[in-house]
């Protein structure tokens, strides 16, 4: 009697401990999709803002438009803490880029020129290739 209770539990242990790295196996994978994800949306809403401030300006609205850019900036800060915790240097410089063609924007607006819509568009597209690069394959 005492080995059939004996194997049993040895049994119910050998269950629960594979059931445990079962599932604990697929989430690494899933906490990196999370991130990722987290990583587009604030891509998402830092190009969101840069478009929004192009719309003002286009618009001659230049306060609003520097405000857009302002919170872009925010978002992209955001953004770029991220890449370089997944140790993506190259989507960094990138981003970096844009940042410098907001502050661009961002100047440009203060001095109520319409060169700020180029500048903002290139900081459009430097975000749209590190959105790009960030799609899972």
């Amino acid at each position: 009697m005492m080995k059939l209770v004996l194997g049993i539990t040895v049994a119910v242990l050998v269950a629960l401990g594979a059931g445990w790295f079962w599932g604990r196996s697929g989430s690494a994978e899933l906490g990196r999709a999370l991130e990722v994800a987290e990583l587009q949306k604030t891509l998402l809403e830092g190009r969101a803002a840069v478009l929004d401030g192009r719309l003002a300006i286009y618009n001659v609205n230049f306060g609003e438009a520097s405000q857009h850019f302002e919170k872009a900036r925010i978002e992209l800060r955001a953004a770029d803490a991220r890449l370089k915790a997944l140790d993506r240097q190259e989507d960094s410089k990138q981003l970096a880029l844009a940042l410098t063609r907001i502050d661009e924007a961002q100047r440009k607006s203060g001095e109520l020129s319409q060169d700020a819509n180029a500048l903002a568009s290139d900081a459009a597209k430097a975000i749209e290739g590190v959105l790009g690069r960030t799609v899972p394959r």
